[in-house]
């Protein structure tokens, strides 16, 4: 079988009269979606338009929980604690389902986002509560995580299939974190860059560190970011490079962590 990668993206992250990324056309290209849920951006109108879209355009459908931090972007480090965590997953997942509901149709992921994410990575507690909330919410869905980090290791032990989650528009760290926003490589803007990190990571398994080092990483899924102006070049990119190279871009069934990757 050849090479199997999903595309997915951040979206439905406007908010009031505020507009953030392009939806109707990202959701052309990816394979499957994050939905922001509230806390960091979206709002119940955003959310039921951007369900309805995702729908329509035959993608798999994720929520996207973030912490409590609209003017931050969801993207600010916060004191919170793991039963935080735990209800506020549940909080945003199930307003999501509720839309979702509404077209009849059934929540396919669910993916942290921001400094959430990035707590999760590393943060063994806050880990575990993200995975037994997902896993007590409905245990069919998956689990999308930082490759190789401890959400996808907490979400393997309770039993949730994952998704190792890898990045086309961010760099990354020689312990294969992401290197931080405020780093001045931290995001990647270029196009053969983007790609080049892309290709290397989802057809020779590696990604090359800030520092030069080559670091074993496994994809699942990878992700384009749907807050930069960018965004929909990217995507584009992606989805015809991956194809030209037989790499068969789908959204992913889940599958459990092997420690030894």
């Amino acid at each position: 079988m050849g090479k199997l990668i999903d595309l997915n993206s951040d979206i439905g992250e406007s908010f009031g009269a505020y507009k953030i990324g392009n939806d109707e056309n990202v959701l052309q290209y990816i394979t499957s979606a994050n939905i922001a849920c509230g806390y960091h951006a979206g709002d119940h109108n955003v959310m039921h338009r951007t369900v309805k879209l995702a729908t329509e355009n035959n993608v798999s459908i994720g929520a996207h929980p973030g912490l409590p931090d609209l003017m931050g972007f969801g993207r600010r480090m916060m004191e919170v604690s793991p039963s935080d965590v735990y209800n506020m997953v549940v909080y945003q997942v199930s307003a999501l389902q509720g839309f979702l509901h509404i077209q009849k149709e059934k929540l396919h992921h669910v993916k942290p986002h921001g400094a959430l994410f990035n707590m999760a990575a590393t943060n063994t507690d806050i880990a575990r509560s993200i995975a037994m909330a997902v896993k007590d919410i409905d245990s069919s869905l998956i689990l999308y995580g930082l490759a190789g980090s401890e959400l996808i290791k907490e979400g393997g032990k309770v039993g949730l299939s994952v998704a190792q989650e890898v990045f086309a528009d961010r760099t990354y760290q020689p312990d294969g974190t992401l290197t931080p926003r405020t780093h001045p490589n931290g995001v990647i803007s270029n196009a053969e860059q983007m790609m080049n990190q892309s290709l290397e990571i989802v057809l020779g398994g590696f990604v090359t560190a800030i520092d030069g080092s080559k670091i074993p990483i496994q994809g699942d899924t990878i992700c384009v970011h749907g807050d930069k102006t960018e965004s929909l070049y990217f995507v584009q990119q992606l989805r015809a490079t991956f194809e030209e190279h037989g790499v068969t871009v789908t959204s992913p069934v889940g599958s459990r962590y092997n420690e030894n990757i």
